[in-house]
Order: C-alpha cells, then structure tokens, then sequence
C-alpha cells in the first residue's frame, strides 16, 4: 500500500507573515537583500553572490540575453533558455558576456554599400540614431564609419543614398583601443564633446561602444553584478540529454553558472549530468539542480554535487504537470520541508547549500513570503515574460498590450530534453500551455518596485537582511475567510464602471 502523508500541502497565499518589533533602524533604505547563489563553507564567502534574491526561468519566453544583461543590472540572474541549439544558446551568452558595464555592443550596423533608406529603417527598428558602418555589417566587423543624425538630410538626400557617400569616415572619428577603461573611455568623450565612443582591437574591429546618456545610467545601478572583468554575471539553462555537447560550448561562451532544467529533479539522469561536470570540470563549473518537493529529493541531488537546489513541481502559471501527471506538491509546503532540511544539513557538514524557490509566485509578497520560508532566491517565469526585455513578442488584443508567455512542457516550446524520458517519439503529451500576460513595461522599474515592497515587509518583520528574516519571521496559517478580508470587500471601488 501507498504511503500516505497526512498533513495539508499548502500555497503561498494560505500563509501570512506577523509583524515583529520594528525598530529606527529598521528602515527599506538600510535592507541588504544580497543572497548567496552557490553552495559554500561555514566561515568562507560563496563563489557567486547575488545583490537581489531573483532569477528568471529557463524559458523560451522569457531568458534571452537581452533579459540577462538588464537582470544582471539589477543584482539577479538570468539563466538563459536551453531548448534551443547548442549553437544559438551559446551565442545568446556569448552576447551578453560581451556586455561590459558601461560598454556595450553595437546593436545598429550597417555596411558601406546600403543606403539611407536601410539607415532609416533600421532607425524605426532600433530607435537608435547612432549607427556603425563595418565592412561586413556586423557588431565585430572592422569599422570604416559612423552614422549619426548629423549626417544625412532626409528632404535633401534620396533614399537610395550609399551610406559610404554621407558617414564620418573612421579617419576622421576619436575611438578608443579596446582595453581602455569605461574610466578612460568617459573622459574621451566629455573632453571632446562627443556622444559615442566607438572601441576598436588591434586589427581596427569593433569591439563595442560607449555612450555618453549610460554614463549616468551607469551610476543608476549599484547593484548590478558583475564578473572580476567588470562582465554581468551570466546564466545558462541546460538538460540531462545532449550536455556532454552542451556545457562545454557555454563554458567556453562564458557562462558563470549552470542548471539543470527539469520538471522532476529526483532521478538518475541528472545525477549523470552533474557527475560527468564534476569529473570534467571539477568545482570550476557551478552547476544547480531541481526541481525536488521533498527532502529526500533534496539530499538526493545535493549528494549528487549540486551547488544550489530548485524547489518546487507544477506550481507555475502556464504549468500543468499536475493536471497531466498527478504529481507535486503545495509550493509553500514543498519549501518548508526542503529549507528544514537544507538547515540539517548544514549543522550537520558545515556547507550551506542554497535553495530556490521556483513557482507559485503570484504576488510580491509571496517573494517575502518564500524568503522567510528559507529560500535564498525565488526563480520567476511569469514576472519576466511581461517586460520589454523578454524574447517574446508583444501583441495588441482589443486595444490593451500583452506579451506572448509559453512553457517549456507546451508543443510550443517542443521542449523534448526537458519532458521526455528518454524514448524516440520525443513529446508525447503536454505539460505547459501557451498563453498571454499583460504588458508591464521595463523590467528595470517592475523589479525594483516589487523589491521595494518585499524590503519594507522585512522592516515591518524587523529584519534587515535575508538571514536575520528566515530566524526573526512569524507565519500563520490563514482561512479563506482570512484571505478574502485581506482584499478590498463590502466597496464601489472608484475605478469601476458605475451604472448611472
């Protein structure tokens, strides 16, 4: 007969968090919300810290290296989608690895023989007025000019114009030598009143810009996390079918860190997976795991080497595995049993193995809540996929935006390294669907209102780092009764439709 658990599994949104005593120097500006990202020693640092507690999903919609760069920005990390080939993906991180703070890469290029007609097309496409002429085309190819509005009259230029016949030719442009500090490259350009630096190697490629408007952008973001070479901190998503072919093109594209994509972690496959990276890598390589509900799927996968652990099946928005399959677990239940075992292990080996809540994250206080729980870092799908940096498209229905949002499990996706169990007929049935999310603009100014909120409930919990929250915080069990008060009831709310 089955063994039968007895006990409730529970969501975020059946719990509560209690205030404790705040004190004056409990206040949003003094909360630390770093967070370790990978496993380490009692009395030594990890290897990779992250400045803000959130990661985004190994998914098609949602982690492409546009995301990573404006995620790494803010002090997370993105791991960017697998189910694609090996080739593209380890393009994607190789993009955003050459993204150096404060330089980035020519994302506007143009060869000599187009014309002012392309300038201006590409112009509507980009929004960006600066555009480098390489003889290729390309962001890296060998560069022989630069187009700015300065350079060309559209009343008094036909649109078949060669673009080589109006740029500033590159004898007549200042640049810099690649290896120039964004130090050195912002005094370039204030000295002579430029707008645009471009950065060139030995051989006259470019090998990316500076602009004069990321100065200030530059000094809006205090947290963002960055490599020793002032690099973003960059994730990548893999399986447990073709990584022996996998890991090394994005090691080699420059992948800080690595994790296993998965809707069941508890299983051989991924044990192989992280036993092959160890041999070949030693502890070089990081490298998480999941998804586990249970501590023995925990002690499992941690046994195995996992430098961090992901918790939580079926509790996605656009998941269905608990539909199709009958298995999972309550979020906030699958957290608590895990993070209770995590602190075991811990006291018993002296390593703190990280854990990351992954699903069921529907408001901002259910961050806080999965923080106080004992995660260290909550991975979010849905969140990401709204703003202007995922990979989706964004779509007009009915005179309101949205922003297309898949999963990985969904025909869409054909995801078959994930899902499938290893047979040839690839997906057999889904696990995801695929739908629409409203569109929430700049992930940029979403991120860092959602984290205000989650720092001033830790003041209201008097905690002032993640740490002292998981020890200090007291949550309740709450009744539906309990979670309808919480709303606003028993009004007309002023922004609805009010029959006159």
């Amino acid at each position: 007969m089955a063994k039968f658990v007895d006990s409730t599994s529970h969501t975020f949104d059946e719990y509560l968090l209690i205030p404790r005593h705040t004190s004056e120097k409990c206040t949003p500006d003094r909360v630390s919300l770093k967070t370790p990202l990978v496993k380490f020693k009692k009395g030594t640092k990890p290897a990779l810290l992250m400045n803000i507690p959130m990661v985004s999903a190994i998914m098609q919609a949602v982690s492409g290296d546009r995301l990573a760069v404006a995620l790494a920005k803010e002090g997370g990390v993105s791991f960017i989608y697998g189910s694609q080939p090996i080739e593209k993906q380890a393009e994607m991180v190789y993009r955003a690895k050459r993204v150096k703070a404060g330089f980035v890469d020519s994302d506007s290029n143009l060869k000599p023989d187009d014309t002012l007609a392309d300038v201006l097309a590409l112009k509507e496409k980009t929004g960006h007025s600066t555009v480098a002429i390489t003889e290729d085309g390309t962001s890296a190819g060998k560069l022989v000019g630069i187009v700015t509005g300065r350079d060309y009259r559209i009343s008094r230029m036909k649109p078949t114009t060669k673009v080589k016949s109006f740029m500033t030719p590159k004898d007549k442009l200042i640049y810099a030598k690649d290896g120039a500090t964004l130090s050195e490259c912002n005094d370039i350009i204030w000295d002579n009143k430029l707008n645009s630096l471009p950065i060139l190697d030995k051989k006259g490629r470019l090998t990316g810009m500076v602009f004069r408007k990321d100065y200030e952008s530059h000094k809006e973001h205090p947290d963002e996390l960055l490599d020793n070479t002032k690099r973003y901190i960059v994730g990548a998503g893999i399986n447990s079918r073709d990584y022996k072919d996998r890991i090394p093109a994005l090691v080699e594209a420059g992948a800080d860190i690595l994790c296993i994509d998965s809707s069941e972690g508890y299983s051989d496959w991924q044990k192989k997976t992280i036993e092959w990276t160890r041999k070949k890598y030693k502890n070089k390589v990081k490298i998480g795991a999941g998804n586990v509900v249970s501590a023995e799927g925990f002690r499992f996968l941690v046994n195995c080497g996992a430098d961090f652990v992901k918790v939580g099946i079926g509790g996605g928005s656009i998941c269905i595995t608990r539909e199709t399959k009958g298995i999972g677990r309550g979020q906030a239940t699958a957290l608590i049993e895990v993070a209770k075992e995590r602190d075991k292990y811990f006291k018993r080996t002296g390593i703190y193995v990280p854990i990351c809540s992954d699903g069921g994250i529907v408001y901002d206080h259910h961050i806080t809540l999965a923080l106080a729980m004992g995660a260290d870092f909550v991975m979010l799908g849905r969140y990401f996929a709204r703003f202007d940096e995922s990979p989706s498209e964004r779509v007009n229905i009915g005179g309101t935006y949205y922003k297309e949002y898949w999963g990985e499990g969904s025909t869409r996706a054909r995801n078959w390294q994930r899902y499938d169990m290893g047979g040839k007929k690839g997906l057999s049935f889904e696990e995801g669907v695929d739908s629409y999310v409203p569109y929430a603009g700049a992930l940029q100014d979403n991120v860092r209102a959602s984290l205000a909120k989650v720092k001033s409930t830790m003041c209201n919990c008097g905690s002032l780092t993640i740490p002292q929250l998981q020890k200090n915080a007291v949550i309740t069990l709450v009744s539906s009764t309990s979670i309808r008060e919480g709303g606003a009831h028993d009004v007309i709310q002023k922004n609805k439709n009010i029959s006159k």
